[in-house]
């Protein structure tokens, strides 16, 4: 009897039309919100979209006389009287996504069909500007809803006189059948700007077809479903398969609670129209966090409903048990308490599972309104952006009046024969920077230009080879300066001559030759290739320009042509040089792409198409000089060679060669300057030459400035070393961390050239004056200002206090044994104690040789040795010219 199962207090029978993901999604639906109901059955049959299978899966269901009925009509004519059938009888009906040609059934619920096919249309209408040649592939024709959308988009183009709808063709809802009239359309048409595709399986049939021809990137793809997972709208929108895709909303947990309030008597509307959404690429990632999200708590909700199964089970089990003792022991009694203590469980089992429910129910609804808000904000995103290259635009016209006031007043001055090599050094210095404000403000005017089509376009003929051969000698000097190997090379035989607008062709040249070289480190490798091939029967012409070095990941490349787009805080640039390029790309009708990984490097492809008109033989086109803001490093010069011991010396760590010229060329009067280009390298020299103070800039590609101070503080050989940081952003956040990483002063360009010779002065000169405090026959007592310091100088105190009697004791042991070399130990001692490392040994000597004189009986020679002298005469010179007598007059004295 305990096993016995009790029926069902509902049936009811789901009778779908076909068999996929969609139908899968609200199948589970139906099922998991049928487990918060007591005593309700569902059952599901799928007729895989044949309309006799699906009347008999009806037929079935009013045999077994379910209390309620869910149908989705295959096919609105075929499937009307069966419906009618079972409505007639009595027995409620739901028309789910789907209707028939009959006004009896209990409730619809599904989207409006028609709306969705009316946003598809705006969206590709929009897409399009207005004006363009569309396919329309849709589903089982004899379904409404393929006859409402497909309604609804006539609706919604017959706005837009210039959009034509060219072919249309019915491809069963399935993906094979797509495939196969997508490639008949293809070969009736030969131009297509967009594909309506009636849901997310038809679409990529469409896709599949167009990229066997080549003609994927001319088209927009769009479907209809937004379905998450793999192989769905959603992952084929973030695939870049689909353009977009519109949500077709399941809604199968709703499906079950107007089921139920039909079966309970309760009020239920009779038309339930479900909201639609676009989701493209602005919005896709979201909508992916958040359906991963759900599906999250849906797994949640099945465990939880698992567990509340196996409780049940075995209450059942204690039940029988109990049961059985009941009818052995007649303890009636027990058997009620039994009973009525597992019946409150279940109830208290009931109510939180409710509760749980209806927690999930709210967080879904704020989900919902997050991702409605988001899709608000992307929108919002765009009209900033657009908003700020205009402010842009306009205050770029105002620089450009005050840039040419001073450009060309410079130029007189260059031309004045009487300037010293200083004031020309100076002029030279800002008539580049000068030109490339120009440039900069050029680039935003002309991206401008370009967004508004009215950017000139002047193709002439022009021979690419020679033209590449010609502006490649603008790199050499570069690529032997930075050990980088520059190559480049051609197809033999090939004929390069086309129609391009040279100046536009030219920037894009410079603009990704001079990317490759900024961010390929020494001894790298840039390879410049250009090919001719054959694309749909026509020549283009193709160019990569390839280097190894930094890696852009798969999360920056979808946005590295996008306007004002920076890969991080790190990487200097004004953001929209690579947007500029693929403008440029684009007037010349070509294609650029981009691709990165961490063994290759970076890869640039541009695909131009080859103009028809024969171009005459021409002399290569002159080396462009090359643009003086980007980043060239020069050779080092050998600074063991020049290093002056006798003026103190600064480091400079700039990634601009103008800075760091300018900047020597106000110490260097009076100061041994040493340069670095970044901050590994900045590192790199400061553990070699141990400079009295340096001065790093705070932006830097790599390591920057605060991570470059933090990293020589936390070294024994740098921490004492005094460091300004120079930065463009006067942000208290920033100052602070630079200060937290250990700096010692902070000074804002444009700087003052005065101010910083001050402030240069003055750290060195405390710092002088420390040296002069340990200096000051105090040697190795006092504390230092670093605890790292501290603890170097009592580790060096130690060692020569126990190594002091072995009179072969030299700098290099005490360096090996300190964790350093030779020079740097030096460097160390010397910036610290005003002493070498030998002098500090010979003054330790002596002062514990004068204490053995004064409290041991031992001889001068005894002492001698004994404190590592090599002979007693050395040691009572070296005691004389240290105390002012000798160890025969101390011990007299003594005496």
């Amino acid at each position: 009897m305990a096993c016995r199962q009790d029926s069902p207090r509902f049936r009811i029978g789901v009778a779908q039309c076909s068999d996929d993901s969609w139908r899968h999604k609200m199948n589970d639906e139906i099922l998991r919100e049928a487990m918060f109901y007591d005593g309700v059955s569902v059952e599901i049959r799928s007729a895989g979209d044949d309309n006799l299978r699906q009347a008999e899966d009806v037929r079935y269901f009013i045999d077994r006389g379910v209390d309620l009925l869910i149908i989705s009509a295959n096919e609105a004519a075929p499937m009307t009287p069966i419906v009618e059938e079972a409505y007639d009888k009595g027995i409620p009906v739901i028309l789910i996504d789907r209707k028939i040609l009959s006004d009896k059934y209990t409730a619809y619920i599904g989207a409006d069909n028609n709306e969705i096919g009316r946003a598809v249309g705006n969206y590709i209408a929009s897409r399009l500007g207005g004006k363009g040649n569309v396919v329309e592939l849709t589903g089982l024709s004899g379904s409404t809803p393929a006859m409402e959308r497909h309604q609804g988009f006539m609706a919604a183009i017959s706005r837009f006189p210039e959009i034509k709808l060219i072919d249309k063709a019915d491809a069963a809802w399935e993906r094979a059948p797509a495939e196969v009239e997508m490639d008949s359309m293809l070969r009736r048409n030969p131009k297509i700007d967009a594909v309506y595709a009636h849901n997310d399986r038809i679409a990529p049939g469409a896709y599949q077809a167009a990229k066997k021809v080549g003609r994927e990137k001319e088209m927009v793809f769009v479907g209809i479903d937004a379905l998450p997972g793999k192989g769905n709208g959603l992952e084929m929108v973030l695939d870049s398969v689909l353009d977009a895709t519109f949500i077709y909303p399941t809604n199968g947990d709703k499906v079950m609670q107007l089921a139920m309030n039909i079966l309970e008597k309760k009020p239920f509307p009779r038309e339930t129209v479900m909201n639609t959404a676009v989701v493209d690429r602005t919005n896709a990632h979201v909508m992916q966090l958040q359906t991963t999200h759900i599906s999250e708590l849906d797994r949640k909700i099945e465990t939880l409903n698992g567990r509340i199964s196996t409780y049940l089970s075995r209450v059942a089990t204690q039940q029988v048990v109990l049961y059985g003792s009941l009818l052995i022991l007649l303890l009636v009694a027990g058997l009620l308490l039994v009973v009525y203590k597992s019946l409150r469980s279940k109830n208290r089992l009931n109510r939180e599972l409710s509760e749980q429910k209806r927690l999930l129910e709210e967080q879904r609804d704020q989900l919902e309104e997050q991702r409605d808000q988001l899709i608000q904000l992307s929108h919002q995103l765009e009209e900033a952006t657009h908003a700020k290259l205009v402010f842009f635009t306009n205050i770029s016209h105002d620089f450009r009046t005050p840039l040419t006031l001073v450009a060309d007043p410079v130029e007189h001055l260059l031309a004045d024969h009487t300037l010293n090599e200083d004031q020309r050094k100076m002029l030279s210095l800002i008539q580049r920077n000068v030109n490339i404000l120009l440039r900069l403000v050029n680039q935003i005017l002309d991206f401008r230009k370009y967004e508004n089509g009215k950017m000139e376009f002047t193709p002439v003929p022009l021979d690419l080879l020679s033209s590449f051969e010609g502006w490649n000698e603008s790199f050499q000097e570069i690529a032997r300066k930075k050990h980088i190997r520059f190559s480049f090379d051609s197809m033999p035989d090939a004929d390069y001559r086309t129609l391009a607008d040279v100046e536009k062709l030219e920037r894009i040249y410079f603009n990704l030759l001079s990317n490759a070289f900024k961010f390929t480190p020494e001894n790298g490798k840039i390879t410049v290739r250009l090919s001719s091939w054959m694309k749909d029967g026509q020549p283009w012409l193709r160019f990569t320009v390839a280097n190894s070095g930094t890696m852009i990941s798969a999360e920056h490349i979808r946005s590295i042509f996008d306007r004002f787009y920076k890969i991080d805080m790190h990487h200097t640039g004004s953001g929209i040089g690579l947007a500029l390029v693929k403008a440029f790309v684009d007037l010349h009708r070509g294609l650029i792409a981009v691709e990165s990984d961490e063994k290759q490097g970076t890869l640039f492809t541009i695909d131009l198409p080859k103009g028809d008109t024969p171009v005459p033989e021409q002399e290569p086109i002159p080396a462009t000089p090359l643009p003086t803001d980007a980043v060239w490093t020069t050779e080092e010069e050998d600074h063991e060679m020049l290093y002056d011991s006798s003026k103190p010396t600064v480091l400079i760590i700039d990634d601009n060669a103008d800075i760091r010229s300018y900047v020597q060329g106000l110490l260097q009067a009076d100061y041994t300057v040493v340069e670095a280009a970044d901050g590994s390298e900045g590192i790199k020299k400061a553990m070699r030459f141990v400079p009295d103070l340096i001065i790093s800039d705070v932006m830097m590609p790599g390591i920057d400035g605060i991570e470059c101070c933090r990293r020589l503080k936390s070294e024994l050989q740098t921490c004492h070393i005094p460091v300004i940081l120079l930065t463009a952003c006067s942000l208290d956040e920033q100052r602070i961390q630079g200060y937290d990483g250990g700096a010692d002063s902070y000074i804002s360009k444009p700087f003052s050239s005065p101010l910083l010779l001050a402030r240069v002065r003055n750290l060195i000169d405390s710092h002088r004056r420390l040296k002069q405090f340990f200096g000051d026959r105090q040697t190795l007592a006092k504390e230092d200002v670093c605890d790292m310091d501290k603890d170097f100088v009592e580790r060096f105190k130690g060692l020569i206090e126990a190594k002091m009697s072995d009179s072969g004791l030299n700098v290099e042991d005490l360096g090996k044994d300190m964790g350093l070399s030779r020079v740097q130990l030096y460097r160390k001692i010397k910036s610290l104690t005003n002493y070498s490392p030998n002098e500090l040994l010979r003054i330790a000597r002596l002062k514990k040789a004068s204490s053995l004189l004064a409290s041991s009986d031992m001889t001068i020679a005894e002492v001698g040795y004994e404190v590592g002298f090599s002979s007693p005469s050395y040691f009572a010179k070296c005691y004389k010219e240290e105390f002012g007598e000798s160890p025969t007059d101390f011990l007299k004295r003594k005496g």
